[in-house]
């Protein structure tokens, strides 16, 4: 683009609770499935918890059992054995108990696999209809790499929290209450024990989360920007190479990892500091439990029974708090990966045109720019008061120094941006009453920079055309010269273009020319279109050019002037501003900037090598 990219922007810190709200309100419509696993999860919990009571019950009888026994053997009454019957009969109510438990978890865990897959695939979905939604504004403040970050590593934060901690928070929470009261149910001076242990964690744990979630807002913004680096530095390496710029970027590099290390090293330090120290705290209430329990049992007479469920129930009661530890950590990842998901959901969209009914099909070509005004920022408008009538079937052409506002000026013509003054017509009718998608249907684009996806060449040539017949493709190649190579290729046409395809970079705007050419829309837009071919292959295009803009009105753009001597008109842009205009012949009579420029390539090219 004309104006550059502009900084990456860094989102505001939003509040957890708020954030998780989101969450909650974008996945409202699985709530009813959400609902059934959190059911079967306190179910499946619920039998967990009673487990216990029945190995009290089975230690009870063992015990029973072996009291009669010793009585009998010194004579102090008649043994009647341990009973084995009601020993199996709890034996299999736990064996079903457990059993239905495992099934409940099972089926928890598979409907949140479902909910969790289905959140992930509208997150995507939705970043990728909103950035088709967004201004061109929003790419020039966000990398590309930061902005694939968010659709990818930041939507898998999410999605594996979702699966792994909602289920297990609800299953922590039933044990950890369900524990609490059969605890106290089951002994009171016990379940202090355990309170005092639990009231310590919960302390400790809240003041690790607060210190840490700032960590993980700063771990996922790093991913983000270390991403976008790497994508840049991938993507033009040949220049970076070339320009010996890897030290450069290499330092870039580590400051970028070095800042992703700092932040993963503290969130993850400050997350896994919980676990452990929660589990301290569970052995502590463990051995405090046990040796209160032993006491009872010797000094008042407590059956043995009861300990053996409570050394069980304080393992439950402890579970919970190291799986709130990790819990918590999830959730914290989740919630800064969801403030990067719903600040692209939430950016502001470019107008909306649902109300726009006028369409534009079958033009003459006539374009109008009336006192038009325009700032990438609107406190520096470039192009101040732009003024001129194109009529139909004509070539204009428009050139002028780096940074005077070529290239922004066709973007305001297919309506990526909006006018901050003025108006530009097409037929008479103003592209504020047109959408979008009937402007860009209008016109046929070849830029500098060639795009091409993993496809046949034919795929690529048509592109999104449809109808597109074998004679209609071959001619469009032929005319630019590519129809020889094309046949060359092992499969011709159907050669599928990918990295393993050597193409050179004049054979791939050759490729986006044809492109062109078989879109055959009224308005054509070149913006450098030959910069990338050397000079035989320029004339073959220009030719080829020549006759595609036959009956078409058309804009170019061109550094090299000898291109565009046969414009019908010539706009020479100078800081937003029109400073001369006319044809080749008359700017070169009039000795102005024009004249100058021309001149100076002229010599440039008379050099000798």
């Amino acid at each position: 683009m004309a104006h550059g990219h502009g900084n990456r922007m860094a989102e505001k810190p939003r509040d957890f609770k708020k954030t998780w709200l989101k969450l909650i309100t974008y996945s409202k419509q699985y709530m009813p499935l959400v609902i059934v696993a959190i059911v079967f999860a306190c179910i499946g919990t619920v039998f967990t918890i009673i487990g216990p009571n029945k190995i009290s019950d089975m230690t009870n009888l063992i015990q029973e059992g072996l009291e009669n026994e010793f009585k009998a053997a010194y004579g102090m009454g008649e043994s009647a054995g341990i009973d084995v019957d009601a020993i199996v009969k709890i034996a299999i109510t736990l064996g079903i108990m457990y059993g239905i438990s495992a099934i409940l978890t099972y089926l928890q865990g598979l409907i949140m696999t479902v909910v969790t897959q289905k959140v992930t695939y509208n997150l995507r979905d939705g970043v990728s209809n909103k950035i088709n939604k967004l201004p061109l504004k929003y790419f020039d403040e966000h990398s590309t790499g930061d902005i694939l970050s968010r659709v990818t590593n930041d939507v898998d934060t999410i999605g594996m929290t979702l699966n792994q901690s909602i289920g297990n928070m609800v299953s922590a929470v039933v044990l950890f209450l369900g524990s609490l009261i059969m605890m106290f149910y089951t002994n009171a001076i016990m379940a202090l024990a355990g309170i005092v242990a639990t009231i310590i964690g919960f302390f400790i744990m809240s003041l690790v989360v607060g210190k840490s979630q700032k960590y993980f807002r700063e771990q996922q913004q790093a991913l983000g920007n270390i991403n976008g680096h790497v994508e840049e530095i991938y993507s033009g390496h040949t220049v970076l190479t070339a320009y010996n710029g890897e030290e450069k970027a290499r330092k870039e590099f580590d400051e970028l990892n070095e800042q992703l290390y700092n932040s993963t090293w503290k969130a993850q330090f400050l997350s896994g500091f919980m676990m452990p120290m929660m589990g301290f705290i569970g052995n502590l209430g463990y051995v405090a439990v046990c040796i209160i329990g032993a006491f009872l049992v010797i000094n008042k007479g407590m059956d043995f029974g009861v300990i053996t469920a409570f050394m069980i129930y304080i393992r439950l009661f402890t579970q919970p708090l190291s799986q709130f530890a990790q819990i918590v950590n999830n959730m914290q990842s989740a919630a800064a990966a969801g403030e990067r998901v719903f600040a692209v959901l939430e950016a502001k969209e470019m107008p909306d045109e649902s109300e726009i009914t006028n369409r534009l099909d079958n033009i003459k070509g006539s374009v109008s720019f009336e006192h038009v005004k325009f700032g990438y920022d609107k406190d520096n408008i470039i192009i101040k008061d732009f003024s001129y009538n194109v009529e139909p079937g004509q070539k204009i052409a428009i050139v002028g120094p780096t940074g005077a506002g070529k290239t922004t000026m066709v973007n305001l013509l297919m309506k990526f941006y909006d006018l901050n003054g003025g108006d530009i017509k097409i037929d008479g009718v103003s592209i504020k009453e047109l959408t979008r998608e009937n402007i860009h249907s209008l016109f046929g684009m070849v830029l500098q920079d060639t795009w091409m996806f993993e496809g046949t060449i034919r795929e690529n040539i048509v592109y999104d055309k449809k109808d597109v017949s074998d004679e209609d493709l071959k001619k469009a190649c032929k005319a630019v010269g590519l129809d020889k190579f094309i046949r060359c290729l092992p499969k011709g046409y159907d050669t599928v273009m990918d990295d393993k395809t050597a193409l050179s970079a004049g054979q791939k705007q050759l490729i986006t020319i044809a492109r062109a050419m078989v879109e055959n829309a009224p308005l054509l837009i070149l913006d450098e279109a030959t910069s990338s071919v050397d000079t035989r292959t320029e004339i073959v295009i220009q030719n080829a050019m020549d006759t595609l803009m036959k009956g078409r009105t058309s804009f170019v753009i061109a550094h090299r002037l000898s291109t565009i001597k046969n414009a019908d008109c010539i706009l020479v842009l100078k800081d937003g501003d029109i400073i001369e205009m006319g044809n080749h012949e008359k700017l070169l009579k009039d000795g102005g900037f024009y004249a100058n420029l021309y001149n100076s390539q002229f010599k440039e090219t008379s050099q000798p090598a």
